[in-house]
């Protein structure tokens, strides 16, 4: 038995160490990089009102360069945050959580002018039982900021009236 366990130590020491797990390829493609213009720290403003700041957000680049995440934190309430990822179907999903617990699930990616548009199906939008189809726009701005703006439909898509309208600032 010593002699065993002298030749498992001596083979083991004589063995090269294993080689780490190869990491998975980084998310570098130009389509991945099609929300980096919203990665950043902000402040965030009514596009009606823009001395009226109504909240702050977070943008991250996370996970290898694989997904995009966002930090909402609206002034004097609970926030959320959403999670977006470019999947093999060649398509943006977002998924936003709020602090209610509510989720949504948003698809989509950038349309002719580098904009992100998103849509999805929003359950209990004003309330239990009122559910919208919603449309989000990422516009990036000339001056660096970036403009969101969510459209309602209440006949799944065919016709849309603004929800919000938000201007996001980089914060200095």
């Amino acid at each position: 038995m010593v002699m065993t366990i002298a030749l498992m130590l001596a083979f083991q020491e004589a063995s090269p160490a294993p080689s780490p797990p190869a990491l998975p390829p980084a998310c570098e493609s130009e389509a991945h990089a099609a929300f980096d213009y919203w990665v950043g720290e902000w402040d965030v403003y009514p596009t009606s009102r823009p001395e009226q700041k109504v909240a702050e957000s977070r943008i991250e680049r996370l996970y290898n360069g694989c997904a995009v995440r966002e930090n909402w934190m609206p002034t004097g309430r609970p926030g959320g945050g959403s999670l977006n990822s470019l999947r093999e179907d060649g398509r943006w999903h977002q998924r936003w959580i709020g602090s209610g617990g509510e989720t949504v699930d948003f698809v989509g990616g950038p349309d002719d002018e580098g904009n992100i548009v998103m849509t999805g199906w929003w359950a209990n939008y004003n309330g239990p039982g009122d559910h919208r189809f919603v449309r989000m726009t990422y516009f990036r701005l000339e001056d660096g900021a970036v403009r969101q703006l969510g459209e309602i439909s209440e006949d799944h898509g065919a016709t849309y009236a603004t929800g919000y309208d938000l201007t996001y600032r980089r914060r200095n």
